[in-house]
Order: C-alpha cells, then structure tokens, then sequence
C-alpha cells in the first residue's frame, strides 16, 4: 500500500478518536455514494456533521486544509444529501474539515475546522 494512503488512515483513525473524546456519536467511515465519499459521519448536538479529513507529512506547499477542493465539497454534498435521505434526518448538518498535519517526532498536529465550507447550488 503507498505511504499516502497509510498517512490517510492513520489521520482518519486520529480524528475518530478526536471527536469521539469531544463527544461526537460516530455514524459512519469512509461512507460513499456513487463516486462520492465521507470520510467520517458524525452527529452531535442534533447535528449531522459531514467531515472531510485531510493528512500531510509536511505543509511545504500548504495546508491539509486547502486541499478539499471545490470538486470534492460538491461530491460530499451529494453523498450527504442522499445519506440524509435514508436515515430521513430533519434536523441541521454541516460540513467540517479535520486537518491534521504529522511532524518529524511522530507527532501531530490536528485542525478541526467547524462549518468550513457550505457547496453552492
């Protein structure tokens, strides 16, 4: 397997974790929807929360976060809109980003940006 996508599962794993401890009900992983997909699904508060999670070993050209392009906020859409059809929530969502960033000592740094984007009709 590459190193990017052992990077990848390693930041997901972290940002489970993460929102877990915060509180956060984890509903689904890597949830997809035609060629769409969530990385993590998770609600609190009466929120579906909708998360992308991006990983970097280095943020020499940028942050993890600068990296959910436009292209993958409308797939999320999509796959959220048809997950909140099956499990007909009524309520509020969002969609966050969970940046995380791994330095040299094989430590972290993790970015939780809440409501970061919101696709455009």
């Amino acid at each position: 397997m590459a190193l990017h996508n052992d990077l990848g599962r390693a930041g997901e794993r972290i940002a489970k974790q993460y929102l877990e401890n915060q509180g956060y009900e984890i509903l689904d992983e890597n949830w997809t929807h035609g060629k769409a997909e969530v990385d993590l699904i998770v609600y609190k508060n009466g929120i579906m929360i909708f998360i992308e999670v991006k990983s970097r070993s280095s943020i020499a050209f940028g942050e993890p976060e600068e990296f959910v392009q436009k292209s993958k906020q409308i797939q999320m859409e999509l796959a959220a809109n048809a997950y909140i059809e099956i499990m007909n929530h009524q309520n509020d969502i969002r969609f966050d980003i969970i940046a995380i960033t791994f330095t040299k000592n094989k430590t972290y740094n993790l970015n939780h940006i809440e409501d970061a984007f919101w696709p455009e009709d």
